[in-house]
């Protein structure tokens, strides 16, 4: 069957944290009536931990794309993707304004995710920052924070979340300005939040798990903060380890003055979890066949397969392309576009937690 690539319309699943007027205004929507839907999750095959099938994105069928590829998941990601990770994508995106500062949370990398929870995938994570309300009096200073600058004891982690003392939580992370074009990658285990006014892609893998060591304020009661694990257990997951602002530097990247015609937001660090790319493709940019999830930031352009479909994309389009699709040509002389994929079959992938595991 002929696969073609797919524009996709927003996938805003409820959630417990205020949204901004962000996401709405990237798509050219007016903006919803409720406030708490601050994430748009883009080609989702992802379903809300413990809220299946909340959370999944829909065709323009009317199938889930979860479905979809199950149906025919060589079509969907291609012979190598499949014989590595089966029919899943492994990857999911997000578009996420804060409206408010998140709270302070982390994510179970592979080893835990597996051992506790029986999922292939924990979360390590990645932030494209697309804007920030730096201009608005409530947040002059976007922020995000990062990582136990000192490091800290599991003592100290556990009377943080015994007591909800989110003055000492915050303090304890690396706070880092960021701007337009800035990326973080945050690997699994690292404790972290985003501040207000934050606009991003969010770049991950296809799993929703959160440890809020932070829950006062958020959820209704420590019970929804753990997942189900009791903190016992899930505090096991949280990286401990020292992370001064010399080694946080390490997870940054200022990509705003980079005009290349194709940009890497990541590095190799990022590729046993997924890759990203920021797309400037002119008169003509070539991409070899592999499952995709396009997130256009400005400008007009089209996509177009080698048999010659056509897709156009304006300003907030948001795309999943099959890797049945082909070599595709993206054109458009202001078109900007993030290009989200899936990590390479490979040694790397199958390896991508040998060093890490729970209890750092």
């Amino acid at each position: 069957m002929s696969m073609s690539p797919l524009e996709l319309p927003p996938n805003q699943p409820r959630q417990f944290y205020r949204g901004g007027a962000a996401i709405a205004a990237l798509r050219q929507l007016a903006p919803g009536p409720d406030e708490y839907r601050p994430e748009d999750w883009v080609a989702s095959t992802t379903a809300l931990f413990g809220k299946d099938p909340e959370g999944l994105a829909t065709l323009p069928d009317g199938r889930t794309l979860r479905d979809a590829v199950a149906a025919d998941p060589v079509g969907w990601l291609g012979a190598e993707h499949v014989a590595a990770f089966g029919a899943d994508p492994a990857l999911l995106v997000k578009l996420l304004h804060a409206g408010q500062r998140l709270p302070v949370h982390c994510h179970p990398d592979n080893a835990f995710a597996a051992r506790h929870l029986g999922c292939r995938h924990g979360k390590t994570e990645a932030w494209v920052v697309l804007d920030t309300d730096s201009d608005t009096a409530d947040t002059p200073d976007p922020t995000v924070y990062i990582g136990l600058r000192d490091g800290a004891d599991e003592d100290t982690v556990r009377h943080w979340v015994s007591t909800q003392d989110s003055e000492g939580m915050l303090a304890a992370l690396n706070p880092v300005r960021v701007a337009a074009g800035d990326t973080v990658l945050v690997p699994a285990g690292l404790p972290h939040a985003i501040g207000a006014g934050v606009f991003v892609v969010e770049v991950q893998q296809a799993a929703d798990m959160s440890v809020l060591l932070e829950w006062r304020d958020f959820v209704p009661g420590p019970d929804t903060a753990h997942l189900g694990l009791g903190y016992a257990t899930a505090l096991a997951c949280v990286d401990h380890t020292a992370w001064p602002p010399e080694r946080i530097a390490t997870l940054l990247r200022h990509t705003a003055g980079d005009p290349g015609p194709v940009v890497d937001l990541f590095g190799a660090d990022a590729d046993p979890f997924f890759r990203a790319q920021r797309l400037h493709p002119g008169t003509g940019l070539d991409l070899a066949p592999s499952y995709a999830v396009l997130v256009a930031l400005t400008g007009t352009g089209t996509l177009r397969t080698g048999r010659g479909e056509t897709l156009h994309l304006r300003r907030g389009s948001t795309v999943v392309v099959p890797h049945a699709a082909g070599p595709t040509t993206l054109t458009g002389a202001d078109l900007v576009v993030v290009r989200c994929q899936p990590p390479p079959p490979g040694p790397a992938s199958a390896a991508a937690d040998a060093t890490r595991g729970e209890g750092r």
